[in-house]
């Protein structure tokens, strides 16, 4: 089950030599990667350590990847500002929607010039989803300038990393049956594809009956 990261003309994305740091500010929820713990980084002992750890794994052709939701997170820790920031040549942006109405703190910090800005705001915006598989799209910024590429997996492969409950609880339904999980997958996708209806269609049935569906069930 292999994950396609493509640009919107679908070129691949390209090999990058470069800071092997990487800072990600999400501006959605329901997303797997642990948030930047802004409890302990307030602590001098723990921004002491996320600032050696930040310098020295570097050094080792290690990567360190910080992932934050929260606004206060970056423009409020001076460790995020001169330490994370300083040391990340690849930033990540996910939907930052939320943030349209004061982002000038975050551009600022960020050094996003207004046509970037433009690229940023257009994440999961656009008339685009004609002809392709389910994709999310995110902003990546190698140096001084990025783009927006999509992301599309499997449906396998969402339906085992999905956050949400609906899906989640219709998988474990068939887990529950054929006590392998790759197995359920597969035998998930399978009658999904059969009953032709669409995923949250099919998780709304499969939970409703609390039980595995062939596609005669689903057509009777």
């Amino acid at each position: 089950m292999m994950s396609c990261f493509l640009y919107r003309n679908f070129k691949l994305l390209e090999p990058y030599e470069g800071k092997l740091s990487r800072t990600v500010l999400r501006g959605e929820g329901g997303s797997n990667p642990a948030d930047l713990p802004d409890k302990a980084i307030a602590s001098p002992l723990m921004a002491g350590y996320i600032l050696y750890l930040y310098k020295t794994v570097r050094k080792f052709w290690g990567e360190v990847i910080v992932v934050t939701q929260e606004l206060g997170d970056i423009l409020g820790n001076p460790v995020v500002k001169d330490s994370i920031l300083a040391n990340s040549d690849t930033i990540c942006l996910l939907d930052q929607s939320k943030f349209r109405e004061n982002y000038d703190a975050i551009a600022k910090l960020l050094s996003i010039t207004e046509t970037e800005r433009r690229k940023i705001f257009t994440i999961n915006q656009l008339d685009n989803k004609e002809g392709r598989g389910r994709f999310k799209e995110v902003y990546i910024r190698r140096g001084s300038t990025g783009e927006v590429y999509g992301v599309e997996v499997s449906l396998e492969q969402y339906l085992t990393y999905t956050t949400e409950k609906p899906e989640k609880n219709a998988v474990l339904t068939y887990v529950e049956v054929y006590k392998n999980y790759q197995q359920a997958l597969e035998v998930f996708v399978q009658d999904m594809n059969a009953s032709s209806l669409s995923l949250g269609d099919f998780v709304k049935k499969v939970n409703a009956l609390g039980t595995p569906l062939s596609s005669t069930d689903i057509i009777h």
